[in-house]
């Protein structure tokens, strides 16, 4: 009998052991399934209760969705602008990023959300990653000129001119036309002084507008300053 109890209690706690992690395996396996129509339920709750500005519940209604189907986009999109209107800024960003990601189509929801992650991360001072996405901003969002200065602006003002030069050449690329980016591009390179760079641009900016005094004078300017 003493030979025969090693025996019996492997078997007895190999039984214990096997009944204890099965539940955890399937529990492992139940939360890798997607539930897509459970995740538009939760959406459809949270639309509800953000209508009706019960902002927590919301959150909780959406972050229910992304459990359910992590690639539900719509509920991270609205996630996002809940937290971004709350000021929780660091939580708004890896948000924005993956709806940016999930978001294979260019739609206006995936424009705004270029332009609000690439300010939130130039506020953070983040401005590493802050330049290639105000870059995809700008592809993105040709026609929005505006925001191209205030992206410069705010990287001049912080001291990382190649980053503010990028962002004006970027912007020339989608709206080659637009005489005023040249002269901004030009009195930024004119600051720091490449002087000839900029005389192309000041000459850019003159060609597009032909009627301007202003920058036929920021030519003339350049170029007697280039002579002396």
């Amino acid at each position: 009998m003493k030979t025969r109890l090693p025996a019996l209690f492997s078997i007895a706690l190999f039984t214990v052991l096997s009944s204890l992690s099965l539940p955890s395996f399937a529990q492992a396996r139940a939360s890798a399934v997607i539930d897509s129509e459970l995740a538009q339920t939760h959406y459809r709750r949270g639309n509800t209760y953000n209508n009706m500005e019960r902002y927590e519940e919301a959150i909780e209604e959406y972050q229910l969705s992304i459990t359910a189907d992590p690639n539900f986009a719509d509920s991270v999109r609205n996630l996002a602008n809940i937290f971004y209107f709350q000021e929780r800024y660091e939580e708004t960003i890896p948000l924005l990023q993956r709806f940016i990601t999930l978001q294979k189509e260019t739609t206006a929801g995936k424009i705004a959300a270029y332009n609000t992650l690439g300010q939130l991360l130039r506020d953070a001072q983040r401005f590493d990653e802050a330049i290639e996405i105000d870059e995809l901003a700008i592809q993105h969002d040709p026609e929005n000129s505006s925001q191209v200065y205030v992206m410069a602006n705010t990287y001049f003002n912080a001291g990382r001119t190649d980053d503010a030069v990028r962002i004006y050449k970027k912007a020339l690329t989608v709206s080659p036309n637009d005489a005023f980016i040249h002269r901004s591009l030009g009195r930024m390179l004119e600051d720091v002084g490449q002087l000839q760079e900029a005389l192309l641009e000041y000459r850019a900016a003159a060609e597009l507008n032909p009627d301007s005094q202003f920058y036929r004078d920021l030519v003339m300017g350049l170029e007697s300053r280039l002579a002396q």
